[in-house]
């Protein structure tokens, strides 16, 4: 899989573009904007991937000439950043601080991971230099703040939200690829699974691999599956969470909320 990289673009003119400090008024094509240049280009990138993305190909997304778009959108370096920028801006951002840290970081991961199921093209896109627009900030605002007065610095702050941002980048890709996998063979997990199955009893010998027979029926039996892409990042991330609780504690912060009592 190809890899793209943020922040490639002429920095004056992507931020130019992300800040939309100066946006040049049309001069042909219309109502052509750099808006809707960009949702052309990430309806075309969720679609068809990042590979397939173009000048040729959004300006033909959009029924104009490849040029026009240069007007607008110096190149496809800098597109992309207001693509990376566009889609951040997408996900809710509540500003209610009553939830305790734990339950406002398990959003934070859990709206991130929605992201990048929608925008697939995500995990191709190399952030190491993010593209330093209002939304990527919005997003880092947002991050920060549910983890803000719990007994943290300011870099390990930026260490835990860091933390969490990997690990959802990570743990997504099996989601992903799951879901790409029933598109491109036409059969479910389930089916698959049904299918090898029984002759995967037949191969695996409990006697030369006593755990793999075990734990892998057990796990097989109950997902139908070769795993389950969903259960496996929630519980990823509350042993993350656990681990963040531990530095908290270090730190005299706030306590984790203790476990609700169930009457029956």
């Amino acid at each position: 899989m190809s890899v793209e990289y943020s922040g490639t673009g002429d920095p004056a003119r992507s931020l130019a573009l992300l800040w939309r400090t100066r946006e040049k008024a049309s001069r042909r094509g219309g109502d052509l904007s750099v808006g809707r240049i960009v949702a052309a280009a990430i309806d075309l990138a969720d679609a068809e991937g990042l590979a397939a993305l173009s000048m040729r190909r959004v300006a033909e997304r959009l029924g104009v000439g490849t040029m026009s778009l240069y007007t607008h959108v110096p190149g496809k370096g800098e597109l992309l950043d207001v693509m990376l920028d566009t889609v951040h801006g997408e996900t809710a951002r509540p500003t209610d601080t009553a939830d305790d840290w734990r339950a406002r970081l398990t959003r934070v991961a859990r709206d991130n991971r929605a992201l990048y199921l929608r925008h697939p093209w995500l995990l191709q896109v190399a952030t190491t230099r993010p593209p330093l627009g209002p939304n990527v900030t919005a997003r880092y605002e947002h991050e920060l703040s549910a983890v803000d007065g719990i007994g943290l610095t300011d870099l390990e702050m930026d260490a835990v939200v860091t933390l969490v941002d990997n690990y959802v980048h990570g743990a997504v890709r099996a989601a992903v690829e799951a879901a790409q996998a029933l598109g491109r063979t036409g059969m479910t997990d389930e089916q698959w699974w049904q299918a090898h199955a029984p002759y995967l009893e037949k191969v695996l010998d409990p006697r030369r691999f006593p755990l793999a027979a075990r734990v892998g029926t057990a796990a097989g039996q109950e997902y139908q599956a070769p795993g389950d892409p969903d259960r496996a990042f929630e519980f990823g991330l509350e042993r993350l969470l656990d681990g963040v609780q531990a530095l908290v504690d270090a730190r005299g912060g706030p306590g984790r909320p203790p476990s609700p009592v169930t009457s029956g």
